[in-house]
């Protein structure tokens, strides 16, 4: 076992089929929120919120064990439960983007795009666990480091994330990376969310984007670089509205605001809030989790949870007027999101 395994204190999750074992760490803050992570994926398995002094629930989608994270990447369409999405989060059309006046073909995984990543992204990666807080605001910051032509994306990124359960019950994550020559980089999270907990229904819990525009696609999901208004289209969720039951939509969001997008359960009068400096969030509820056995003995479904991946704009390096996925050898790139969760 190495050194900085039995420094943060992880506890034995499972074993990999190559004999890597994976790790889960628990984070609690002063109210009794408890976060656990795993560092295959950096994923999110359980966020366990109390209600009240007897009640507590699990928000966010999992499996028990890690066979059944490793095995979900093999289903015809991943659920990627709770994980950490890279080196590009959504689909690039045909896996093909020119930069700096040369040509790259990346693995295809999506009929003929590249979704998430590729084959084997970061979802599906051993992170190495660097550091473990506890007390005020505890933390986790994990480390992937993706060399030169993996997946074949140009150049060695090297990407850290941390996260923190904040004592004003807010998941921050913050994710920082550097590449080793120019390169594109798009990450988000992938929990799917359930205020009424991982075994509930979302149907009757209230969205609100902060949007008023959204992405268009074409009819294999691939963004065509088009622009569309939100009013007067079943996409307008400027006021709260009941979670739809299939939605898989990124939202260009108002500048102006650092909110992204809230949920809201009027049976726990629990609201979660989504605050990014990222420029779009992708809103998702569908098929993916549908006849999927869960943690807990639970029967997931389509309508079992929403994602809110935030992130800059899919498909963006093939549209030069979208904001730039670029990274250069000597930027940084950086980007914050925070879930905050609030009991009325």
């Amino acid at each position: 076992m190495s050194k900085f395994i039995e420094d943060s204190k992880g506890d034995l999750f499972g074993i990999l089929p190559n004999g890597t074992a994976i790790y889960s760490y628990e984070l609690t803050n002063k109210n009794g929120l408890r976060l656990t992570i795993i560092n295959y994926g950096a994923t999110v398995t359980s966020l366990k919120l109390p209600l009240n002094k007897s009640d507590t629930i699990d928000v966010v989608l999992g499996f028990d064990n890690l066979e059944d994270y490793v095995k979900s990447f093999d289903l015809e369409n991943a659920p990627y439960l709770g994980a950490t999405v890279g080196r590009f989060a959504g689909r690039i059309n045909k896996g093909r983007f020119n930069l700096n006046g040369k040509s790259y073909h990346l693995n295809t995984n999506n009929n003929s795009h590249s979704l998430h990543g590729g084959n084997i992204g970061f979802s599906q990666k051993v992170w190495e666990v660097k550091t473990v807080t506890k007390g005020e605001n505890p933390s986790i910051t994990l480390a992937y480091f993706s060399p030169n032509q993996e997946e074949n994306y140009p150049g060695d990124l090297s990407v850290e994330l941390k996260y923190t359960l904040s004592d004003e019950n807010e998941l921050i994550l913050e994710y920082k990376a550097t590449a080793s020559e120019d390169t594109i980089v798009n990450l988000t999270h992938h929990s799917y969310f359930n205020l009424e907990g991982h075994k509930a229904v979302i149907s009757d819990q209230e969205i609100v984007v902060n949007a008023q525009q959204f992405l268009e696609i074409n009819d294999e999901n691939i963004f065509t670089g088009r622009f569309l208004n939100v009013l007067n289209s079943t996409s307008d969720f400027s006021f709260p509205d009941k979670c739809p039951s299939n939605i898989d939509r990124t939202f260009v969001l108002n500048k102006e605001k650092r909110v992204a997008a809230s949920l809201f359960s009027v049976k726990n009068n629990l609201k979660m809030v989504v605050i990014t400096n990222q420029p779009t969030v992708h809103v998702y509820v569908g098929g993916d989790t549908a006849d999927i056995g869960g943690k807990d003995g639970a029967q997931y479904h389509s309508l079992s949870g929403i994602c809110f991946e935030t992130q800059n704009f899919p498909n963006a390096t093939n549209h030069p007027h979208f904001p730039s996925s670029i990274l250069k050898k000597e930027e940084i790139y950086q980007h914050l999101t925070t879930y905050k969760f609030e009991l009325s």
